[in-house]
């Protein structure tokens, strides 16, 4: 029967399984609505395990909007570990939901959100275990409507043979107009089944449909064109941007996990979109425009989430929380409301340029430091102009001490390798400029416990940036440099010792690329690995290079040809005919800019660039001041909040 609770089946399991309790569901914050009681079913996905999954925003977001609408409600499910996943297929036991414990299969609509492409496995997996079939051409109107959403959805094509569509863009306002539609199509008695439902939704111009439309290729493999099949359905299908960020204060009620999970705090996005214009950065190009949560509803998003869940932390987040216009008013502010409290603050993403001696003291007020991480992304100056990340050694060096002298003991400095134009000589500087990190805090501090840790990450082009062009490094000369690396950092022995290092080879980064730019012929690809045993390809455990190599081999697919091979400006890309908003001839001579060094400014702060988000989407940057204040907020004397 559809809706019933499949845990008397489950909880025969859950003894034979490590971390059983990820599995139960319950958490603080769960709605759960009788099946029976809305015409709408939502089951909504982050194709990972329950601890990197739970803390994910966008699906929380998503949750609590749909469950406040009375005609629907929205139940959450997570990639299951290999133990279990052995066990159901053994007794039969399908994908279910954590919330009720239903079947994933008996949804209406089945939303999974892709923040990096190497989920693409767990999707397939999910599907088999709900007896969902793998390609949308083979289901019914028994089967949900499968939509993929996240970054990743902005390329949708990999996947395109086992997805019924794609939203670009924001979700909150998306997912109630594709409610809407549903509610209404079955409302109307299901009218054309399944190809009815999915043209009123290719039909509002935002939801993409890939059976809709086809794609030619040329003789050397390039793609010639991606037309639709059917009159009725857009040539291009454009993203859904939420434009005022105080109308939508979500989570109101953040779930707070039953198993320990990669973040456990109240996290509020204080900003969406980023101008700043790193060439390397997918999010920060396809989340044009900035668009500013004001002080007063941060405050207010703090106050009732703290209150509500007990977490002792507060995330300030955004791709640059630093950056927000009235970043030092809002930590202030709540400084005074929780100090002599266990209340933290933190900024996770904060630019090396936008971080300051009173910001550092506002974080730090109550005691408890949380760690800091910086992204110079680039090791020499040389590449930072390359990657437009306008951040000077000076600058670095500068603020690093800054949290040294406040308190910070411990400091994170992100890099990537295998970037465009890169020299051995580009990643070696990384070694110089954290022994000078090191030099400078402890002289600064009078102190040798000042550590940094470097992190290096591969260098992925993605879609919808000025690198979308960009030929990919060869793993074994990206495995080279990090060696050579890692024997700079420690050639100076009192240095090394209080520098680590941590790093992705080169191996994973290739495979990523492969699914980024790739087209729907690499589906085939993502579907071999899934058959010999890929799952979990985000954790270095289970991911198999190998086994990605042997199933491109397999099917016919050159790896390289999809990598290393760096794109023409006539060539048709994958993802031409979905629009971010960004005009690509502004991404091309953002390329070519890219090739001379030559740096572009935040367009914030200085005349438009072109780059054709606002005019194509009939809006403008919004940032503040907004002229509000934090207050009124009582200061908290214990853990909760009194008014």
């Amino acid at each position: 029967m559809r809706g019933e609770s499949l845990f008397p089946q489950l909880e025969q399991l859950l003894p034979q399984v490590s971390k059983p309790i990820q599995y139960v569901g319950g958490e603080l914050g769960v709605t759960v609505k009788p099946w029976d009681s809305v015409p709408v079913h939502w089951a909504l996905m982050y194709p990972d395990a329950y601890e990197v999954g739970l803390p994910n925003q966008g699906v929380q977001i998503l949750y609590e909007v749909l469950n406040e609408r009375a005609d629907a409600l929205a139940e959450r499910t997570y990639a299951v570990w290999p133990d279990l996943e052995k066990l159901m297929r053994t007794y039969q036991v399908p994908q279910f939901t954590v919330d009720s414990h239903r079947s994933v299969g008996h949804f209406d609509l089945f939303g999974v959100s892709f923040s990096t492409e190497l989920g693409y496995t767990n999707l397939l997996n999910a599907l088999d275990l709900a007896f969902i079939p793998l390609l949308s051409k083979d289901r019914t109107d028994e089967h949900p409507i499968v939509i993929a959403g996240g970054h990743a959805a902005f390329n949708p094509e990999p996947i395109a043979d086992f997805i019924d569509a794609a939203v670009l863009g924001d979700g909150e306002e998306a997912v109630l107009e594709i409610t809407d539609i549903v509610a209404a199509w079955k409302a109307e008695g299901s009218p054309g089944g399944r190809d009815e439902l999915l043209l009123r939704l290719a039909k509002t111009e935002s939801v993409y449909v890939p059976r809709f439309y086809d794609v030619d290729y040329l003789p050397d493999g390039r793609i010639q064109r991606v037309i639709p099949n059917r009159a009725d359905v857009p040539f291009r299908v454009h993203k859904r941007t939420t434009m005022d960020l105080d109308a939508w204060p979500y989570p109101k009620k953040p779930l707070v996990p039953l198993a320990e999970t990669v973040h456990e705090r109240f996290a509020v996005e204080i900003f969406r979109g980023c101008t700043r214009g790193c060439r390397f950065c997918q999010a920060g190009m396809i989340t044009r425009p900035v668009r500013e949560r004001s002080i007063s509803t941060v405050g207010q998003m703090v106050k009732e989430g703290l209150e509500f869940s007990g977490f002792h932390e507060v995330g300030l987040l955004s791709l640059s929380s630093a950056d927000h216009s009235e970043i030092g008013d809002m930590c202030k502010g709540l400084a005074d409301q929780y100090a002599g409290t266990n209340v933290s603050l933190s900024l996770p993403s904060t630019r090396v340029d936008a971080f300051n001696i009173d910001l550092a003291q506002e974080l730090s007020r109550n005691g408890r430091r949380s760690g800091l991480t910086f992204a110079p992304e680039g090791g020499s100056e040389r590449i930072r102009r390359v990657i437009n990340k306008m951040v000077s050694e000076e600058d670095l060096i500068r603020t690093v001490v800054t949290a040294y002298t406040n308190g910070w003991r411990q400091v994170k400095l992100y890099f990537m390798c295998g970037l465009p134009t890169e020299t051995d000589e580009d990643v070696l500087q990384i070694a110089r400029l954290a022994q000078e990190v090191i030099k400078n805090g402890r002289a600064a501090t009078g102190s040798r416990d000042v550590r940094c840790t470097v992190s290096i990450g591969g260098f992925v082009p993605k879609p919808h940036t000025p690198f979308q062009w960009a030929p990919m490094e060869h793993p074994e000369v990206i495995d080279n440099r990090l060696k050579q690396l890692k024997q700079a950092i420690n050639s100076d022995r009192s240095l090394g010792k209080s520098i680590g290092m941590r790093y992705h080879d080169g191996e994973p980064s290739l495979i990523e690329g492969l699914l980024a730019r790739g087209d729907r012929r690499v589906g085939a690809v993502i579907r071999e690995v899934w058959e010999q045993g890929g799952r979990f390809d985000g954790w270095s455990e289970h991911f198999s290079y190998q086994r990605w190599i042997d199933a491109c081999a397999a099917v016919g697919i050159d790896v390289w040809w999809y990598t290393t091979r760096e794109r023409k400006q006539e060539e048709v890309l994958p993802w031409d005919h979905l629009d971010s908003g960004l005009d690509k001839d502004w991404l091309w001579q953002d390329w070519q800019d890219a090739l001379t060094e030559f740096e572009q400014d935040d367009c914030r702060w200085t005349p438009c660039f072109d780059c054709g988000v606002c005019p194509s989407m009939d809006t403008s940057i919004q940032i503040g001041p907004t002229g509000h204040k934090l207050l009124p907020l009582t200061p908290v004397n214990g853990l909760r909040v009194t008014t």
